[in-house]
């Protein structure tokens, strides 16, 4: 446990002697002191199991009163350990907010890249991480909003502690989200890290990004899972768990973002003259060409009979000039499909 300094003790002894004598309870401003001094043992590291088992040892050398002192003095034992507990839980409580404002400031600006790297470097190895080796973070979203003491956060720690140890992994939250920073190099952990937090947050959805390197890194690989997500949401993707080296194709497409939007008006525009509008035909090919050009799948998504799929197809290829079935045609139709997702149109205007 380790010996408790004297000072912590100081006027302990004389304390309880003239208790013990008189038979008096002990002051606020001596209760204050006392606390006092267990603020100050926590803050210099003293555990508060060895700093009571020296006060309890001290009571012991106590010289006995007149009959009927022992329970007066048993009193003011108990007040003065009372009050240690709560200057050194109340110093523990402090250094935890301390603790956890400094472990939200760093991942702040480890995200989003706001401190001096060389700085930041420093810091990281605190939490656990060396920012000079590659690092790939996994983001997961789910119903509701998690933080960073809550259950759901604890509850996947566990899992991979359980099953990785302390292998510089970073658990944290972040918008509510759930997200996990691992080294680039061990594969297996992202993977776990997404089944644990789909467990624990009652399905929802990970988004993993690649490896990175260097404090820059993990800001990039963060962006790329947060950007994975929001592709899924606009292009209503099943995948529970995405990765971003899998939807790489998308941002290419609409890099040129006026180009997309030419090609999308330009094949698929006449669709707005259909009655009811573009919305059908457009969820029409994009179920098509999700089944694998598989009509009879893509009828079962859409709920509707081959027949009507069939029907709906051809009105595309009347109103546009592009057959959907043709394999020449295909992938100029696909494409301003999947644009027009990513535009959220016809919704918004081009």
């Amino acid at each position: 446990m380790g010996e408790i300094p004297e000072q912590y003790l100081d006027g302990y002894g004389r304390l309880l002697e003239e208790v013990a004598v008189t038979g008096r309870r002990l002051t606020r401003e001596e209760l204050e002191s006392r606390r006092a001094l267990g603020e100050r043992a926590a803050e210099a590291g003293h555990g508060l199991r060895a700093l009571v088992s020296a006060h309890l040892s001290a009571a012991r050398s106590v010289r006995p009163g007149p009959r009927g002192s022992a329970e007066g003095t048993l009193a003011a034992v108990q007040q003065v350990i009372d009050a240690l507990a709560e200057g050194h839980e109340r110093a523990q409580r402090r250094a935890v907010r301390r603790e956890e404002a400094a472990r939200r400031e760093f991942i702040d600006d480890l995200l989003y890249g706001r401190s001096d790297l060389g700085r930041l470097a420093g810091r990281a190895e605190r939490f656990g991480l060396r920012l000079s080796h590659a690092h790939a973070v996994a983001v997961a979203q789910g119903p509701d909003a998690y933080d960073e003491g809550g259950p759901v956060l604890r509850q996947v720690e566990r899992a991979l502690l359980a099953r990785f140890g302390d292998r510089d992994v970073l658990l944290t939250t972040k918008d509510g989200r759930l997200l996990c920073v691992a080294p680039g190099h061990q594969d297996e952990i992202l993977p776990s890290f997404a089944r644990q937090a789909r467990a624990a947050i009652g399905g929802g959805r990970v988004a993993i990004g690649r490896p990175q390197s260097g404090p820059g890194g993990i800001v990039q690989s963060y962006e790329e899972a947060l950007n994975a997500l929001d592709l899924a949401e606009r292009l209503g993707l099943d995948d529970p768990v995405l990765r971003g080296a899998d939807l790489l194709v998308y941002p290419v497409l609409t890099r040129d973002r006026q180009a997309m939007a030419d090609l999308v008006h330009g094949v698929l525009g006449p669709l707005t003259t259909a009655r009811g509008g573009a919305e059908p035909l457009l969820d029409t090919l994009a179920a098509y060409f999700d089944s694998g050009c598989v009509a009879a799948q893509a009828a079962r998504r859409l709920s509707l009979s081959v027949r009507a799929l069939t029907y709906r197809l051809d009105r595309v290829h009347k109103l546009t000039g592009v057959n959907p079935a043709d394999p020449a045609h295909r992938y100029t139709l696909q494409t301003a499909v999947i644009g027009a997702r990513l535009l959220d149109w016809p919704a918004q205007d081009l």
